[in-house]
């Protein structure tokens, strides 16, 4: 069945139709992650064959580098229902919904217990690096038959061999956590900045636990205006309380910062331990412990003796034609700009992608951060997901591209539509409720984690923090993350 999206036409699996080159293969899912699993839940309750290929040694491996940071949001938006049912069979005690996980606990109390089923242990590949997809016997170029192929999947083992698959379909859920984007202004990597790697570190460093050794009685610059910059900021400052001496700048390339979410207070915004980050951070830059450099473009990264020196462009305002020359020298630097997809392994795919944030050309006007931010971003499925390339589709963080304003409860979302498309179930592939998924996620998971409660005869912990609490200045920095409505959250 051929639907539009207003751009072009894609494809609902039609299930009475005549057996086809793709008939019995199974569905490619790409990570192993919290969308990436859910994906494969989601195909296993529509009686589709799911096969979940994971670069890592783990399910969930992105997190495990995270695995010290606290989610924003609690349980009731970090869970998928259709994998909570499936747990549910298996005697699976759910966590206090109220409660903010770290990424450990994501690991240890959903992740691991869900990938450990029977049903799923058997259809996941660990150590299994997706490097290309393509129609098989087609290049990108030749049209006629295209969509009754299979796909071809190329993959690689953990000790370097090559090896090809067969595909019905291909659900990309491999995230953007390992694609950071660099410390240069332009979006190329400054000048230098490779060969100072030793010095940088990319994403969300373990301050405060098992990176402490680098950072502390040193002076660090943190480079970013968004949640993961201010997540490091405030543990910084957690370590400066513990060894004076340690230094903290705080470099962002717009001459006026704008709150880092909503405005720019835990009581204005839709996550409060989100917002608490604005307020938070201000307090510690105004009290002079963080020292703020703004308007800073960055083009060269210089060895400095044993530190590292950052020049650019200092921009006051809006005037970037008479920008002077600035240098912040730092014995450690932490880029947090951000994070981009790698949309290689489909170079023989025909995509449609929207030219600045990289996601789905249909996608991309709903989740402009320019206009929203995570909790506004109105429900989207199929249609928004599509690509020319029928059976390819790219769900969870990566769908977004460059936009930093994915909601796990948005990933699954995306996957309930997609493969209900896959089984043929066009009532269920389009979303006719288009707002928000978060709170609609939310209640349907506090009713199942009551029932799992009632029935395992279990009270519920006392939760960490609420969803509803306005959160005060203090506790500890790993408290205020960026990893569920943030660049830093894979897939």
């Amino acid at each position: 069945m051929t639907r539009s999206n207003g751009i072009y036409p894609f494809v609902i699996e039609d299930p009475d139709a005549a057996p086809s080159a793709r008939s019995g293969l199974p569905v490619v899912v790409v990570g192993a992650g919290p969308v990436g699993l859910a994906a494969a839940a989601h195909l296993l309750d529509r009686g589709l064959e799911p096969l979940v290929l994971e670069a890592g040694s783990q399910v969930g491996a992105n997190i495990a580098q995270w695995r010290h940071v606290r989610l924003f949001s609690p349980w009731c938006l970090a869970l998928d229902p259709v994998s909570v049912r499936l747990l549910e069979q298996a005697g699976w005690s759910g966590p206090d919904p109220d409660a903010l996980p770290t990424g450990a606990d994501l690991l240890k109390r959903y992740l691991a217990p869900l990938a450990a089923l029977p049903a799923l242990a058997s259809r996941i590949r660990l150590h299994t690096t997706v490097v290309a997809v393509a129609r098989r016997d087609l290049d990108k170029v030749r049209s006629p038959g295209r969509d009754q192929l299979p796909f071809q999947v190329r993959v690689r083992d953990r000790d370097g061999r090559l090896a090809d698959l067969q595909a019905r379909a291909v659900i990309d859920a491999s995230g953007t956590w390992t694609q950071p984007n660099p410390l240069g202004a332009s979006g190329l990597p400054a000048l230098g900045e490779a060969d100072a790697g030793g010095r940088i570190a990319y994403g969300l460093p373990d301050i405060l636990g098992a990176d402490r050794g680098r950072y502390v009685g040193r002076r660090t610059v943190v480079v970013g205006a968004g949640h993961s910059a201010a997540t490091s900021l405030l543990a910084l400052a957690e370590l400066q309380q513990q060894a004076p001496g340690t230094e903290v700048v705080w470099a962002v390339r717009s001459a006026t910062p704008r709150p880092l979410v909503g405005r720019g207070s835990a009581e204005a915004d839709e996550l409060p331990a989100r917002g608490r980050l604005a307020t938070d951070l201000a307090a510690l830059v105004e009290a002079g412990r963080i020292e703020l450099v703004s308007g800073f473009r960055i083009h060269t990264v210089e060895p400095a003796i044993d530190r590292v020196r950052l020049a650019g462009d200092h921009v006051q305002g809006d005037d970037v034609i008479h920008a002077q020359n600035l240098v912040v020298e730092a014995d450690e630097v932490i880029a947090a700009t951000g994070l981009r997809p790698d949309h290689s392994i489909a170079a023989e795919l025909r995509l449609a992608l929207e030219p600045a944030l990289e996601s789905p050309t249909a996608l991309g006007p709903i989740i402009d951060p320019n206009v929203h931010t995570c909790g506004t971003v109105p429900a989207h499925g199929i249609a928004e997901l599509a690509h020319p390339e029928p059976g390819y589709v790219v769900v969870g963080m990566k769908s977004y591209g460059r936009a930093p304003t994915f909601l796990l409860a948005t990933g699954y979302q995306q996957v309930g539509s997609v493969t209900a498309a896959l089984a043929g179930d066009q009532p269920d592939a389009a979303h006719h409720d288009q707002g928000p998924p978060a709170a609609a996620l939310c209640t349907i998971n506090r009713d199942l984690l009551a029932g799992v409660q009632r029935r395992h005869h279990l009270l519920p912990s006392a939760p960490t923090a609420s969803s509803g609490t306005t959160a005060t200045l203090g506790g500890t920095a790993a408290d205020w993350s960026a990893v569920t409505c943030c660049p830093s959250l894979p897939g």
